[in-house]
């Protein structure tokens, strides 16, 4: 009996001698591998799939969503506006934290109002003077 593995080498071997991998695309060149060790085992196959559907995990679909958050409040200058997207953003921090599951001292840091309303003061008190 043939095993399908054999017959696989034997198909394999046949191309390489036509040389019908002579002009695949990188030939040559060393392979470009990702680095997936910071996924679990468990969740690497389910992260190539969505990868290849351009599709991001959660966890990096709501970092991007907590990066641009962070741009938006940099243009606000209404206090009680970027009170209220401040609110929005640390809830997404806490849980992206939360999602992560990993040491307290890893995970993201909050904004705070009392840093806004110092860098308001800091930069009022800059176009008066």
């Amino acid at each position: 009996m043939i095993l399908p593995h054999s017959i696989a080498e034997r198909k394999i071997r046949e191309a390489q001698e036509k040389g019908e991998f002579d002009n695949l695309p990188g030939k040559g060149k060393p392979l470009q591998l990702e680095d997936d060790s910071q996924i679990p085992e468990e969740l690497r196959l389910a992260y190539k799939i969505l990868k290849n559907a351009d599709c991001l995990p959660p966890e990096l679909e709501l970092k991007k969503d907590i990066v641009r958050m962070e741009e938006m409040l940099r243009g606000v200058t209404e206090v009680q506006e970027k009170y209220r997207l401040m609110k929005k953003l640390n809830f997404q921090i806490m849980k992206l934290n939360m999602m992560r599951g990993v040491s307290p001292l890893l995970e993201e840091d909050q904004v705070y109002y009392d840093k806004v309303v110092e860098q308001f003061s800091k930069s009022d008190d800059e176009q008066r003077g």
